[in-house]
């Protein structure tokens, strides 16, 4: 009997986008004699376990396998864990967050709401009985506690499973001590609420009272007989978390740390190193004002060390701020048309870089990763680098053209890379730049390589991504489907084989498959990325200004147009068929953003501002206002929608708005509500079958069938 071939939409669920059996997470010693690291044992096997890489030899070794802990029972996760996990968009199973002491020789970690340490030099792993569900259990710089959040309250163990108690507990309903609250953790990139002193002795712990937000109610009609779930979600123009910061002894004695929270009430940063006293970065509600703040634990005053101010908004970057070891502040500055590294008040870096994040920083130099800006000769375009900077200059780390990070310790680096002529990821670990070991991967080889193209399109140069089907072989015009995320914080033209997996898919459906990041997407400059303010409808202007320019070199039908997109994506395909019915002749609107009011306050007002202050920027952006649609365009062309119903992100009623405006206008659509999937992918056969439905609808509605 034969067995028919796996699809290739469901090994990309199955493999969950190709990345299970990836390492990653990775940890290096500060004397750099091992890394840890996170991987699962297969690329079909979800459940990661936690090892460590010995770089003298470059052997690798288990030091805790969530199955032998858990002795193989399933994991059963708290809702605290999922909600941490939904806002980090993490996807996997067993250990898919550890922490380690200051010598990356004690591991901690969280299963099934039970704490576990792991001894990374012996590979023992063991479990603390204490009282649960764990989250984000953090070992003390010494290793000889472990700070763990239970309940909403911040506790305290010894290493050893003795001395557990609590250092700060939840005075009311709505009140958590030592969790990142929604907008932290969905907005900011900041995922923690506690952080250990460099002593051991003290943490600063963030208290969250969420009581000031607007709560929601999540129901999953396929399932009438459960409650609906109550969140606390805080939309653009509403009520935020109120959000302090104290000092807390491990004697329990606790200072409140003092800023102006009414005019900087957002936490975006803390930093706690040897190097200096804590560090603050806060930022006014509307991002245009921010402030460095240095603590003093003893009396919990703040004095300033830093201030900006921009007329537009001010991001928030990984790694900084942060101080050298010298003391001076380390932090990514938007300065003379350029986002550059700067050391105390120096630049080290200039407009042939576009500085993303800081990675280390070392007494000798500081670790980066950059794209070119809009300055440097030869865009490469997609292209991510790591760079090593300081006063003498820049040089570059990764040598192969792709997309790389890396992380690092006691002269001992991790590069991470992605290149399109490989599929995965490569990990390579440098000493003084050369190679000493490999990480080994287990994800899956794809089988597919996609036919990609990066260029530039339209008078802007927008970076481009042009996939042709692979057994395409002459110069008749193909129908289009425009691929697109298309907004801030996701870029998809990138140099990197497995981002194009899907939209290669597609193109082998018989279409040329174009991927634009316009304006407002990160990767070129702070004015490229802040053309969107008060407007997010350029995104639609520039996708179009892409896709006649391409057709004036690539075989592409434009009588034939489709477009489809995810969340920002989703919300672009909308707004094309109803805006600009002239170009597009189809679109399929996933998890769609259909009326910016809906939307959270730290994304949504430092694009549009407040909703009551700039009605009109929300008007203009949305894809329904109150009266019903929003400037629909004749003619009338088909629309899917597609949203999953237990979404907290981008809610359902985005959805169900939508179709209710368009029905109520007498325009026919499709709606395909997804029972018990949240915003990120949902089960295989779901996502197998939501892709293939996709192709059905895009062939039907252009008449291809």
């Amino acid at each position: 009997m034969t067995t028919e071939p796996v699809s290739f939409p469901r090994r990309h669920a199955r493999t969950q986008r190709f990345t299970l059996g990836a390492p990653r997470a990775f940890t290096v010693a500060p004397d750099g004699s091992r890394v840890a690291f996170l991987r699962s044992t297969s690329g079909t096997d979800p459940a990661s376990s936690l090892w460590v890489l010995d770089t003298a030899d470059g052997g690798e070794r288990v030091a805790a396998d969530p199955r032998a802990l858990l002795g193989g029972a399933s994991e059963d996760l708290p809702p605290e864990e999922r909600a941490r996990r939904e806002r980090s968009r993490e996807a996997g199973a067993g250990i898919v967050a550890h922490a380690t002491d200051s010598a990356v020789e004690l591991a901690s970690f969280a299963l099934s709401g039970r704490l576990f340490t792991a001894e990374l030099r012996a590979g023992t792993a063991r479990e603390l009985p204490v009282p649960g569900p764990v989250i984000d259990p953090r070992p003390s710089p010494d290793g000889r506690h472990i700070a763990y959040v239970a309940q909403g309250a911040l506790r305290v163990v010894g290493a050893e499973g003795e001395g557990d108690r609590a250092l700060a507990e939840p005075e009311s309903e709505g009140v958590t001590y030592g969790l990142a609250e929604f907008i932290a953790a969905e907005e900011m990139g900041r995922y923690r609420g506690f952080w250990w002193g460099p002593e051991s002795d003290r943490l600063l712990v963030a208290r969250a009272d969420d009581t000031p937000v607007r709560r929601w109610w999540i129901a999953d009609p396929a399932r009438p007989e459960s409650e609906p779930r109550r969140v606390a979600y805080p939309a653009a123009g509403t009520g935020n978390a109120d959000v302090r910061l104290f000092v807390i002894g491990l004697d329990g004695v606790r200072t409140e740390v003092s800023w102006d929270r009414a005019r900087y009430p957002y936490l975006a940063r803390v930093h706690w190193s040897a190097a200096g006293a804590p560090l603050l970065l806060v930022q006014a509600r509307d991002q245009r004002s921010q402030l460095f703040l240095a603590v003093d634990t003893a009396t919990g005053a703040t004095r300033m060390v830093h201030a900006d101010e921009d007329p537009q908004w001010l991001d928030l970057f990984p790694g900084v701020p942060c101080w050298s070891p010298s003391g001076q502040l380390v932090r990514i500055a938007d300065e003379g048309g350029a986002r550059v590294l700067t050391v105390g008040e120096r630049p080290l870096t200039g407009p042939q870089l576009h500085v993303r994040a800081v990675l280390d920083v070392s007494d000798d130099d500081v670790l980066i990763s950059a794209s070119a800006g809009e300055a440097a000769a030869g865009p490469e375009v997609g292209e991510v680098h790591v760079y090593r900077v300081n006063e003498l200059g820049v040089e570059r780390v990764s040598q192969e053209r792709g997309v790389h990070s890396a992380v690092r310790a006691g002269g001992v680096t991790v590069l991470v890379s992605h290149t399109l002529d490989r599929p995965g990821s490569h990990v390579q670990v440098l000493r003084e730049g050369k190679r000493m070991a490999a990480v080994r991967s287990y994800a899956e080889d794809p089988g597919v390589t996609p036919r990609v193209t990066l260029t530039e399109g339209g008078a802007r140069r927008i970076p481009c991504a042009v996939l042709m089907p692979r057994d395409y072989a002459g110069d008749t015009p193909l129908p289009v489907l425009l691929d697109p995320y298309g907004g801030p914080h996701g870029p998809r033209v990138v140099a990197a084989h497995n981002a194009h997996l899907t939209s290669q898919w597609f193109a082998d459906q018989g279409f040329a498959v174009v991927v634009a990041d316009g304006r407002g997407t990160p990767g070129r400059s702070p004015a490229w990325e802040k053309a969107v303010h008060g407007d997010f409808t350029v995104s639609l202007d520039d996708q179009i200004d892409a896709l006649q320019d391409l057709a004036k070199s690539h075989p592409l039908d434009l009588s034939r147009v489709a477009i489809r997109g995810w969340s920002y994506g989703g919300w672009l395909a909308g707004l094309a068929v109803l805006r600009r019915p002239d170009v597009f002749h189809a679109g399929i609107a996933g998890a769609p953003v259909t009326d910016w009011r809906l939307y959270d306050t730290h994304y949504t007002e430092r694009y549009l501002g407040d909703p009551a202050a700039q009605p009109e920027s929300y008007a203009k952006s949305s894809l329904i206002t109150d009266d019903g649609l929003s400037s629909p365009a004749e003619p009338h062309r088909p629309l899917m929608i597609v949203h999953g119903l237990a979404d907290d992100n981008v809610v359902v009623a985005h959805a169900l708005r939508l179709s209710s405006a368009l029905l109520a206008a007498g325009r026919p659509h499709e709606v395909l509500p997804l029972s018990g999937v949240t915003h990120m992918t949902p089960q295989e056969q779901v996502a197998e079958n939501l892709l293939l439905l996709q192709v059905d609808f895009v062939k039907r509605s252009l008449g291809l069938n």
